[in-house]
């Protein structure tokens, strides 16, 4: 049987569990929802298979342990979210001129990105993009539709994973 991570409500919090492991979690600001839409901070219930791992060379000394295909992050990855778009929810190469979020982040919360297969098959417009699992931010501030563990817990995670794991946001 494949495990997923399952992030859910935990009091007045939110956590993180992958077979008996428990983690503190964020979620996105709006909670976690049925209903979607591009920017609205929510993170989407359902079970997302986890496509890839992006990662800060230049802040990580190594690779994270991963199953999962892994690649860097450099300063000009980016990723749309310009719902009309035709690289809406896809990886772009910066300078790009529509709306899109930077990958080469001036804080850690990009230091590791857990790809997730949210909206990408097929892609709707306005359905959602960019939701990843994440670095949290300090005290484990909202997130804008993404998971997010600390660097330890999202490395601890990684490392356990079998092939097939999905993120399953649960309300």
């Amino acid at each position: 049987m494949d495990l997923d991570l399952i992030v859910k409500r935990a009091g007045e919090g939110w956590q993180a569990s992958y077979g008996d492991k428990v983690w503190r979690a964020a979620v996105g600001k709006s909670g976690i929802q049925a209903e979607k839409t591009e920017g609205d901070n929510v993170s989407p219930i359902g079970c997302w298979p986890i496509r890839r791992v992006l990662y800060r060379a230049d802040k990580l000394k190594t690779a994270p342990i991963s199953v999962f295909e892994t690649a860097t992050i450099d300063p000009q990855d980016g990723w749309c979210d310009a719902a009309d778009h035709p690289d809406y929810n896809r990886p772009v190469r910066l300078p790009f001129a529509a709306s899109h979020e930077e990958m080469w982040r001036k804080d850690d919360l990009y230091d590791i990105v857990v790809v997730l297969g949210q909206n990408d098959d097929p892609i709707v417009p306005g359905g959602g993009s960019a939701i990843f699992l994440h670095v949290a931010s300090e005290g484990y501030g909202p997130t804008a539709g993404c998971a997010a563990l600390t660097l330890e817990d999202l490395q601890e995670f990684l490392a356990m994973a079998a092939p097939g794991t999905r993120l399953c946001f649960q309300g």
